[in-house]
């Protein structure tokens, strides 16, 4: 998402030669269901592909958070006062529907050449003429030398750690000990339970919460899939941080897990075909000093991944891209001075707010993962403060205070008016 969301975003500044190395064959699109913040939104209408994304993603009037064993609601949030505060509405789409709409975009760009089958091996040199080898799945590899590299090499990122190295800062991949399952059902699926339709026809996000546990779920595909992204423990979290992040999972594992669920909950996980359960383990990574070194920066989760308690992930690294865009398009020159200041505003404008919501995610996952405790009695207690109007949410991605932090920042704008006293400082 941050490779195509910069790539775009230099293009419509205007740069002319954009040259985006991908290690996948091709751009066939697979995955889960995505949150479409107004964040993201405000971005992605100024680069002129919200609109073919809105025609299919589903708009959110409200949010229900639930206990998972019972069902009974906690508490309940309104999110229709979202698109007039905000000018955008709180969505919910699919992923290859937000993917394949941002290639799409890229592909109407004549500046914009994609390289597919390369991934991006040793760095050569970090400036002032970048290059790094070029490593084709089949052939040969190759230097590239570039005026810019920016490495949107994910929470992965061989880039980061090469930098890290030079650098000798040791900072470590983090496992978080839990592991998400990533669930579509269809409509199909779901058609002979009424129950389960009612859920898939509300424009609702719903979290069902336990301890150490969660499940968040929501309709999209215009109500023709719903999708369900759980948090819990992650009972083979012994292996490697290096080991794949995304493994086939065990579906009686995943049913003994939420046992204790309620049967609607519990029915719907049965839905899942056996074979088909897709587990992710949960890994972040250590704060990093800094995110640019001479002409080379790092975007998205190859600097800041976070946990999905947010939905926040895909939209800071699509600001990332909006604001690279900004910074290297108001460059006074190209030398080498320049170019290193030019990134390092980019960092100063994005790195604090971006590590503030890592924060927020992570502490919003433990207040939904509470067991029984003072701690708990007092999140219930907000709840139901929350039923008669008053107080914060404890989900903070549900919370109007939380949400006027994200939605209601405009990362470019800052950028465009920070650029100048900022790049005069660096």
């Amino acid at each position: 998402m941050g490779g195509l969301a910069t790539a775009l975003a230099l293009a419509k500044k205007g740069f002319k030669k954009v040259e985006v190395y991908e290690s996948a064959s091709n751009l066939g699109f697979v995955g889960a269901g995505i949150q479409l913040a107004p964040n993201m939104a405000r971005i992605l209408d100024r680069l002129g592909v919200w609109k073919d994304i809105e025609k299919e993603a589903v708009d959110l009037k409200e949010t229900s958070i639930r206990q998972g064993s019972t069902d009974n609601e906690l508490g309940h949030v309104d999110l229709k006062y979202i698109r007039s505060t905000y000018n955008y509405p709180h969505m919910v789409g699919h992923r290859s529907s937000l993917a394949g709409s941002m290639y799409e975009g890229c592909k109407r760009e004549e500046g914009i050449k994609f390289h597919f089958a390369t991934g991006a091996g040793e760095i050569k040199s970090w400036g002032p003429n970048p290059s790094f080898t070029a490593i084709p799945r089949n052939g040969e590899p190759y230097e590239v030398q570039c005026d810019v590299l920016l490495a949107a090499d994910g929470v992965k990122s061989t880039i980061r750690d090469q930098l890290l190295r030079l650098k000798n800062i040791d900072a470590k991949i983090i496992d978080t000990g839990q592991a998400a399952y990533r669930i579509m059902l269809t409509r199909e699926q779901m058609q002979h339970d009424p129950e389960l339709l009612a859920l898939l026809d509300r424009e609702s996000v719903t979290r069902w919460i336990g301890e150490k546990r969660h499940i968040i779920a929501y309709p999209v595909s215009s109500k023709q899939i719903y999708n369900l992204s759980t948090v819990q423990p992650d009972v083979n979290f012994a292996a490697a941080p290096e080991a794949t992040y995304t493994t086939k999972g065990s579906k009686p594992q995943m049913m003994e897990v939420f046992g204790d669920f309620c049967p609607m909950v519990r029915r719907m996980l049965d839905l899942v075909p056996d074979g088909e359960v897709c587990e992710w383990k949960l890994r972040v990574h250590e704060p990093l000093p800094f995110w640019t070194y001479e002409q080379t920066a790092l975007v998205g989760d190859a600097c800041h991944p976070t946990l999905p308690h947010l939905a926040q992930g895909a939209a800071q690294a699509i600001e990332d891209g909006a604001v690279l865009a900004v910074v290297l398009a108001k460059l006074p020159d190209t030398s080498p001075e320049s170019i290193p200041k030019a990134l390092k505003v980019y960092e100063v404008v994005r790195r604090e707010r971006a590590y503030t919501l890592v924060e927020l995610a992570a502490a919003s996952g433990r207040a939904m993962h509470l067991g029984e405790g003072k701690a708990k009695e007092e999140r219930d207690r907000q709840f139901a403060a929350l039923k008669e109007g008053k107080g914060p949410v404890p989900d903070k991605w549900a919370d109007a205070d939380v949400q006027k932090i994200i939605y209601g920042t405009d990362v470019a704008k800052v950028a465009e008016e920070e650029f100048e006293k900022v790049f005069g400082e660096v």
